[in-house]
């Protein structure tokens, strides 16, 4: 037996956190290592020691195995536990761990090379008896011969799934309908996956309509016992990424469940594992189930196995990584109520699940029983465009199904996430969607339910009316407050005894407050219409105030931006709103040139798809962009000429940058898309 005495956790935001926050219960110290723009990262914070690592992206930071080693030597850890993403199956790093003489808490280097790669770990699942799906590995030759791909795919089934052969979390995949749309596929699918994972290889198998995704969570110790901890139903996904994780399976019966538990057994078995793991696998409409991976790590979705089993895998990791056998608890587990996982990313979801970036000047999920909050990030805390832009994972555990639903729901509905656009409003109307609560789910479910209709709050003008008066009426306190002139009003007029005149831009429309105090009430309009206001009391950050009969307590977060206006963050009355206040004076010469093609979030320019000049028909690819390890595409929104190209490949560009400009053959376009478009054509 080997004692960790101090843990190196080579990783960040909320896994690094979860790792340290066990070792801390196991009397082990910890050390984080943090690039530059992790500096201030609660994971930091919360490590007994931190090292930087120079540098923002993951290959300057977390994917740099030598300054990782170079730290634990610096500070004498004896193990370095790689989380998820970034090295947490990088087979090298494993062997190189071992050869400086540190623990590496996860299974053996040739585990991890077993299943690195997605064919030859189909190849080995099937010699195991595990049941997989036909592919076809496409070389090099291959992607470059169109027709010869096309051929060579015959003999596979339509639809096709174009995965990489290295790496995961829906990156370089893409799904194929017909022939003429397999070598595009293939070339972005490389592309992507050599950016992502440094190999761009990919291969093709049949892609199965609907399928649940159902994984299971398997531990092995040194000894020689492998169990399984019972299966996750992982099926509500975008982009092939799980938003939504739940345990166990609505799907799998008692019958079912013993069959794939043997399945990630003997798949476990046969390469050795040692650690926690995860064997994925899709089932069909039909009850069959085939293999699709093994992720040799700890997954995102674990806390859903822990909430229902009450063990800590983490702690498990780190006691078999010391040579300790299973403990007895683990070959007893039971499954004890229902637990359900929401990811709450900071994203733009009705532009495409656009990845959001900015300043978290709140951040609050609400303290309730069956909660528990995973996350990386606080208050103050900047989301960027180097990482993924999970925020947090909440996870509800209940004595049903239905309590974790209502509580994960509320828990939800309740949180304070100021500053980035978030998919809360999507996740709570999932969970609150009768298909979803009858647990009739596959991965198709956000192809049949549009998930920018979901996300978008109803309307509740009466709501939005209460927020918006009660942020106009916050600011007149909020003026009166101040030490230069308090006495001046805070709207348009400067003529105190008449109605003050303030506008919103929220929800895509320009609304007008107005506002005049008359003795101990209120006179309102919101966009023309009067209310009959009564204010009870109002500060810089609360309004209690009733609002056409209805009393309702609004807070307020109020964040200056001189140039652009302030932004009102306003949550009461059953929902949230999010209004920016339109400054009186706009700075001239800002407006954005007609016909420009500007970019939807800060990222890295990574392929042109026309040169200056060049001429475009509407559709066609103008720039590549990726961010956050994603790849996305700006077509051209009509027939035209690339008049201007200001952005080369490899240039990192802001949202909201202008990338290009065209001059359309139908001058008419320009106004008709923009119309329809206003963010991608200005």
């Amino acid at each position: 037996m080997k004692t960790i005495t101090k843990l190196l956790v080579a990783n960040r935001g909320e896994i690094a956190a979860r790792v340290i926050r066990s070792a801390r219960e196991l009397d082990i110290a910890t050390v984080a290592v943090f690039s530059d723009p992790d500096a201030d990262a609660p994971f930091v914070a919360a490590a007994d020691e931190a090292i930087r690592l120079p540098g923002a992206t993951p290959g300057e930071t977390y994917l740099r195995a030598d300054l990782i080693l170079a730290a634990a030597r610096r500070v004498g850890a004896d193990a370095i536990h790689p989380g998820y993403g970034f090295l947490s199956e990088n087979a090298g790093f494993a062997r190189a761990c071992a050869q400086a003489g540190v623990t590496f808490v996860g299974p053996s280097p040739s585990a991890i090379e077993s299943m690195g790669s997605k064919t030859r770990a189909k190849d080995l699942m099937a010699a195991a008896g595990v049941p997989v799906l036909p592919g076809l590995v496409v070389d090099e030759a291959l992607a470059a011969d169109a027709d010869a791909l096309v051929r060579a795919a015959a003999d596979l089934e339509f639809p096709l799934l174009v995965k990489a052969v290295y790496g995961g979390g829906g990156r370089g995949m893409r799904i194929v309908r017909t022939g003429p749309e397999l070598a595009e596929a293939v070339t972005g699918a490389r592309r992507e996956a050599a950016s992502a994972f440094g190999d761009g290889a990919v291969f093709l198998e049949h892609y199965v309509e609907r399928p649940r995704h159902i994984e299971v969570q398997v531990l092995a110790d040194t000894h020689g016992s492998v169990v399984h901890l019972f299966e996750r139903e992982c099926s509500i996904q975008r982009r092939f990424q799980k938003i939504i994780e739940e345990a166990p399976s609505v799907a799998v019966d008692a019958q079912l469940r013993g069959r794939l538990g043997a399945a990630a057994v003997a798949a476990a078995a046969a390469i050795g594992y040692v650690g926690a793991g995860t064997v994925e696998f899709v089932l069909d409409q039909s009850g069959r189930f085939f293999f699709l991976e093994v992720n040799t790590r700890l997954q995102v979705e674990h806390p859903v196995t822990e909430e229902i089993t009450g063990l800590d895998l983490v702690a498990l990791q780190l006691l078999v990584a010391e040579g300790h056998p299973l403990p007895p608890e683990v070959h007893t587990a039971k499954i004890n109520g229902h637990a359900i996982e929401a990811r709450l990313y900071a994203e733009d979801v009705p532009a495409g699940f656009l990845p959001s970036t900015g300043t978290l000047h709140r951040f609050e999920v609400p303290e309730t029983p069956g909660i528990r909050v995973d996350s990386g990030v606080a208050a103050g805390s900047v989301v960027g465009v180097h990482y993924d832009p999970m925020l947090a994972k909440v996870i509800a555990h209940g004595a049903t199904r239905e309590q974790a639903i209502r509580r994960l729901a509320a828990a939800l509905d309740a949180t304070r996430a100021h500053g980035v656009r978030t998919n809360r409003a999507l996740l709570v109307a999932i969970l609150r969607e009768a298909e979803f609560r009858a647990g009739a789910i596959d991965t198709g479910y956000l192809d049949r339910h549009d998930p920018v209709a979901m996300g978008s709050p109803v309307a509740d003008e009466e709501m939005r009316a209460a927020h918006l008066v009660a942020a106009a009426l916050a600011a007149a306190a909020d003026r009166r407050s101040t030490a230069i002139l308090p006495g001046a009003p805070s709207g348009w007029r400067n003529v105190a005894s008449g109605p003050q005149c303030v506008e919103y831009e929220t929800a895509g429309d320009t609304v007008e407050v107005t506002y005049r105090h008359r003795g101990s009430g209120v006179e309102a309009t919101v966009a023309g219409r009067p209310l009959d206001v009564e204010l009870h009391h109002v500060a810089a950050d609360l309004a209690d105030l009733t609002v056409q009969g209805v009393r309702s307590r609004v807070r307020i977060t109020r964040v200056a931006a001189p140039a652009a206006g302030p932004t009102v963050y306003l949550d009461g009355r059953g929902g949230s709103t999010a209004a920016r206040e339109v400054p009186r004076f706009v700075e001239p010469g800002s407006a954005t040139p007609p016909g420009s093609l500007v970019a939807p979030m800060p990222g890295t320019v990574v392929r042109l798809g026309v040169g200056a000049h060049g001429a475009v028909a509407k559709g066609d690819v103008v720039i590549i962009l990726e961010a956050m390890k994603m790849e996305h595409t700006i077509n051209a929104p009509y027939d035209g000429v690339v008049a201007e190209l200001y952005f080369a490949a490899g240039d990192t560009v802001d949202g909201g940058t202008v990338l290009a400009v065209i001059t359309p053959s139908d001058p008419a376009s320009t106004a008709s898309v923009a119309a329809a478009n206003p963010v991608a054509v200005a």
